[in-house]
């Protein structure tokens, strides 16, 4: 039985299709529903001390989108969640947190093309994470 249901999101174009096909499964199974971003910690630290703030200021309005974004697509209620950290490790946790049966992710995010096989946070959330992991390819135009 699918209970929980969480979706990791970067806030990509690349992810849309996976929360379709996420929020599909959850209304199949009449699942919960969790929208999760996770602010890469590595990324404001690694931008120069003067912007840190700004930077993290952005990045967190950007996942309060993302995350909002799937809320407004879905019909049924969602809750959301922004938090800090390294991706597929939150991601991981959030799962145990929220008691999750699945978490669905895309493959392909922010860093596009340039990933090796399915994405670095996606292969790592399929390694890492207690409860199975839905995977959805975004489709190139052609398909």
């Amino acid at each position: 039985m699918i209970e929980t249901v969480v979706i990791a999101t970067d806030g990509s174009e690349s992810v849309g299709r996976a929360v379709a096909v996420a929020l599909d499964f959850a209304e199949r199974f009449d699942a919960d529903v969790h929208a999760l971003y996770v602010l890469e910690e590595s990324e404001v630290e690694s931008a120069p001390a003067e912007v840190r703030e700004e930077m993290h200021d952005a990045l967190e309005e950007r996942g309060e989108e993302a995350v909002a974004d799937i809320a407004d697509e879905a019909d049924r209620r969602v809750t959301t969640a922004v938090r800090e950290g390294r991706p597929a490790a939150e991601i991981s946790q959030y799962a145990r947190d929220v008691d999750a049966d699945v978490v669905a992710t895309g493959t392909r995010g922010r860093h596009g093309e340039n990933r090796f096989l399915i994405g670095s946070v996606a292969e790592r959330v399929v390694r890492t994470c207690p409860v199975p992991v839905l995977t959805v390819r975004q489709l190139d135009d052609s398909e």
